[in-house]
């Protein structure tokens, strides 16, 4: 019994063996094979597609995987092993779909094959292009869905309110589908229904809604993206109880205000984003419970007040950007346990006083940026171990001193940044070659660049402008920076010595400046010449070029120098081209114009001459500026500009042009300067100009302008004009009345709401020369308020029209040296900022107007050569102006002139207000004397009757004749003279 037991237990063991691989065998065999319609819905919707590979940045950033998972899908094979597809292990129903990143290309139709899942529990569509497809109904019909990503798949218009209906999700991601939205209650049934969601990103999906309060109790939320969602109202104020809540992310959402969440102390919360909304008020102490935290963005919102110290409590942060806030204070120094910062970002704030030493303690730090703030005194000196600082940037501060020795031996270091500071001394030398940006521009540094610079091999941009740099450099130096983009030098005291063999280094420069230097000679290094598109040379001692080789050039800046010969030619590719203030001469060449490409052409101040080729007016449609002042030129303007031109600005003074101003000029519709003064251009006033919606400065001094000016064409003429000089010409009679009515420009100016600081663009800023205040002023640039009229020297003849003391926002008013009558206009006191008034050499008569002492801005007055009488108005301004503001005028007296005025009665009443007596009565003031005079008279009577004659009435009336009497001879006696 005991031998056969062995043998039974051998056989019990292969019998179970033989079960157990038979059960094995049929279960293995059931969870391969898919049912045949799973397979064929899933190879149809293959062929519903195309496969197109594209690139997303996301692929990259967040290491996915991207191949077309569908090409390996192949009919007769199981289904359940296809790539992206999972399967029930004991049903074989499709439960996981994930094409996500499977450059999957077409449109998702209602009746799609991919609703016939209906066991679907995860689908994954994720970094594919379905253009033109909705997130439709039948989506929601997976009702077992627990995870659902349809993220950066170009999905667009309404979101199915039935997604709502998939009560199981638990992650839910729409994220970056810009042109979908939700209906009006789409989010909020969303949010009601979906009860045990966990995640719930939206990022970019139109919702056009408040935040809605609900979510805020949902214990379960652990991820929650609704950045750029279009959210506004109030931010909940109330605590926020959610323990698991990991990532709360409102970024963009302009309309969102509130103030910093209150969180529970409980919370888990690992990052916060709520840069680019409107949260405002001070950060709370209560910051500190985040001790998860490991990155807080706040950029671009409207915090302020001073950083908590309870910041250091944020152990794990990583980082930390507050850019673009109001913050103020100092910078708490609170670093020393914040020492897994990577990022530290501060910057255009209203941080003030010193960097915080403890800064030196952030030993994994990657970019630090405090730039644009009001930092003051020297950088931490003793800081090591920034082994990984890779960028650096504390421009626009006040901080002062050396720059630090530390900043010159960091081995990752790719950008730094220390401009616009107050840094001296010289710079270092740099000990790795890391660096691709330096900008050190804006500082009072000094010496020589330093030689390391130029071993920089990967270096991309150098800014060095505006210092105090000095020394030779050879362009040699620069051979090894063969990554050189960008090369700023201007500014300083450089000089320049060029190399036989330079032309071959910098091959991929773009932009260079060393204007403002000490470069001389013949110009021969022709860098860049496929890549140079920015070049300026101004304000040097530049004589020549050997020759022009660029083939990209657009900005060639060379004025200031001493440039002298025929004019170069720019190239085809030029946009500004300017030698003006040099030496150049000959004529214009019609070659010119082929530089089609031009929009801005400044060729003054030199010694060229000739007559103006036809075509300068209609050779290009983009040139915006054409400066030809202080040359030789003559003949006529050219006649023909091309219709639908974009000149802005026309400056032809200071040459010997003649004949008319051309017609065509009314087809300028962009023009804003025209400047033809001081030529001899014999024509009437060019009342046409009027129509030109944005002229703002006409200039016609000196010509041969005549006749009247007369009164407009056109209604509201000149609507946009607020510098008119018409000086030194022979027009003739009245001030042109109507016109200076029209001169809205110079009306009600709001300065604070004027936009940009000056006339012009940042390539090209108008200049003007005018007669200010006595004096030839040239503004090299044209402030957008300034306003001014000039009318003097020629033979206005009339009275001057009270209208002007309509143009409230003048600066300068001169009508000197005509043939005006009358009186000076009491409207002139409504000139409140006015600062210079000349109406002298006129026939102006009466009085100096008490009012005009009002004009506190008024720096100059002249009202020498008339024949005004009285007294000269006392205090303000008034009190500043000398007997040269008087003089020729013998019947004025007061101070500061020596005629003294021999009463000390106050001054007499305008003369407007003299005129309106002079005139006749007033009657009604007439009437209710008389009617008062009529009562008190009868009234006397009537008790002179009753009591006979009052010895207290034949007093009084006794001794006030007796008064009278002795006034009269007194005044007789004394010679007193009243004018």
């Amino acid at each position: 019994m005991m031998s056969t037991l062995p043998l039974l237990c051998f056989l019990f063991f292969l019998s179970c063996s033989h079960l157990l691989l038979s059960s094995s065998f049929s279960f293995s065999n059931s969870t391969k094979i898919c049912p045949h319609g799973q397979a064929l819905a899933l190879l149809q919707l293959k062929k519903s597609f195309s496969i197109k590979k594209f690139y997303s940045e996301y692929f990259e950033f967040y290491h996915l995987p991207s191949y077309p998972k569908t090409e390996y899908w192949k009919e007769g094979s199981d289904c359940c092993s296809w790539d992206g597809v999972s399967c029930d292990l004991v049903t074989g129903h499709v439960i996981e779909l994930d094409l996500s990143c499977s450059w999957l290309s077409g449109t998702i139709h209602s009746n799609s094959t991919l609703f016939r899942f209906p066991h679907l529990q995860r689908l994954n569509l994720a970094f594919n292009n379905f253009s033109g497809s909705s997130v439709s109904t039948g989506f929601g019909r997976f009702s077992s869905l627990t995870h659902l990503n349809l993220s950066n798949s170009l999905f667009l218009g309404l979101i199915s309110p039935e997604i709502s209906h998939l009560s199981n999700l638990v992650s839910l991601d729409l994220s970056w589908n810009d042109e979908a939205e939700f209906s009006l209650l789409g989010f909020d049934s969303l949010v009601q229904n979906l009860t045990k969601l966990q995640k719930l990103h939206l990022r970019g999906i139109s919702i056009s809604s408040v935040f809605p309060n609900s979510l805020l109790n949902r214990s379960s939320l652990i991820s929650l993206d609704l950045s750029f969602c279009g959210l506004y109202g109030r931010f909940p104020d109330n605590d926020i109880h959610l323990p698991k809540l990991e990532l709360l992310d409102l970024w963009g959402n302009s309309n969102l205000s509130g103030n910093f969440p209150r969180f529970s102390e409980n919370i888990s919360l690992i990052d916060l984003y709520l840069s680019f909304t409107n949260f405002s008020g001070e950060l709370p102490a209560s910051i500190g419970n985040l001790k998860s935290l490991q990155t807080l963005s706040l950029v671009d919102c409207q915090f302020l007040g001073s950083i908590p110290a309870s910041l250091e409590n944020l152990t794990q942060i990583t980082s930390l950007n507050l850019n673009d806030n109001h913050f103020s204070g100092k910078i708490p120094n609170v670093f020393d346990n914040l020492r897994n910062l990577i990022f530290l970002f501060l910057s255009e704030n209203n941080f003030s006083g010193q960097i915080p030493p403890s800064i030196g303690n952030l030993t994994n730090l990657y970019d630090l940026d405090f730039s644009y703030n009001q930092l003051e005194g020297a950088i931490p000196s003793s800081i090591y171990g920034f082994s990984r600082l890779s960028f650096v940037d504390l421009g626009y501060n006040l901080l002062n001193g050396t720059i630090p020795s530390w900043l010159y031996t960091l081995p990752s270091l790719v950008e730094l940044d220390l401009s616009h500071n107050k840094f001296t001394g010289h710079i270092g030398e740099f000990q790795f070659d890391s660096l691709e940006k330096i900008d050190l521009s804006m500082n009072e540094l000094h010496g020589s660049i330093p030689t390391s610079i130029f071993e920089l091999v990967n270096l991309s941009s150098l800014k060095l402008f505006s210092n105090n740099l000095s020394g030779v450099l050879e362009t040699s130096k620069f051979e090894k920076l063969i990554n050189l983009t960008n090369l700023d030098l201007s500014n300083n005291v450089l000089s320049l010595t060029m190399s036989v063999h330079s032309n071959s280094m910098l091959p991929n420069i773009a932009f260079v400046d060393l204007s403002n230097n000490n470069i001389s000679g013949i110009w021969t290094w022709n860098m860049g010449k496929y890549t140079l598109y920015h070049l300026n040379l101004s304000n040097n001692s530049v004589s020549g070029f050997e020759m022009q080789p660029w083939k990209s050039m657009q900005i060639l800046d060379l004025h200031s120098n001493l440039l002298q010969g025929p004019l170069p030619t720019p190239l085809n590719s030029t946009y500004f081209f300017s030698v003006s203030h040099n030496k150049l001469s000959g004529e214009i060449s019609p070659l010119i114009c082929k530089a089609s490409s031009i929009g801005v052409l400044d060729l003054s101040h030199n010694n060229l001459g000739g007559m103006l080729p036809h075509c300068l007016g209609n050779f290009s449609k983009d040139i915006s500026v054409l400066n030809l002042r202080r040359n030789q030129f003559h003949g006529i303007i050219p006649q023909t500009f091309l219709k639908g031109n974009s000149f802005r600005t026309l400056d032809f003074n200071s040459n010997q042009l003649e004949g008319l101003v051309p017609r065509s000029l009314i087809i300028c519709k962009e023009l804003e300067v025209l400047n033809l003064g001081n030529n001899k251009i014999n024509d009437t006033f060019p009342h046409w100009l009027g129509a030109l919606p944005k002229l703002q400065v006409l200039v016609l001094r000196s010509n041969q302008f005549h006749g009247h000016i007369g009164v407009p064409k056109i209604k509201s003429p000149f609507m946009s004009l607020r510098i008119i000089d018409l000086a030194h010409n022979d027009f003739e009679g009245d001030l042109p009345e109507m016109y200076l009515r029209s001169l809205q420009a110079t009306m009600n100016i709001d300065e604070g709401n004027m936009t940009g600081g000056y006339m012009g663009d940042n390539n090209y800023q108008d200049s003007v020369k005018l007669t200010i205040k006595g004096s030839e002023i040239e503004f090299v640039k044209i402030l957008n308020t300034f306003t001014t009229i000039d009318f003097s020297s020629n033979k206005f003849q009339g009275v001057i029209p009270e209208c002007i003391g309509n143009l409230n926002s003048l600066r300068g008013l001169n009508l000197s040296h005509n043939y005006l009558t009358g009186y000076i206009p009491l409207s002139f006191k409504n000139l409140k900022i006015l600062e210079s008034l000349d109406l002298s050499s006129n026939k102006l008569s009466g009085r100096i107007p008490q009012e005009l002492t009002s004009l506190t801005f008024l720096e100059v007055l002249n009202l020498s050569q008339n024949h005004l009488i009285g007294f000269i108005p006392q205090g303000s301004q008034f009190q500043t102006f000398g007997n040269d503001s008087y003089y020729g005028n013998p019947g004025l007296c007061g101070f500061p002139l020596s005629n003294r005025c021999t009463t000390d009665e106050i001054p007499y009443p305008s003369q407007e207000i003299e005129a309106k007596f002079e005139s006749g009565f007033d009657w009604k003031i007439t009437l209710m004397g008389y009617g008062c005079g009529l009562v008190i008279g009868l009234s006397l009577g009537c008790l002179i009757f009753v009591s006979g004659k009052p010895e207290w009435l034949v007093w009084i009336i006794d001794k006030n004749i007796h008064k009278i009497v002795r006034n009269k001879r007194s005044t007789r006696g004394r010679g007193a003279r009243i004018s």
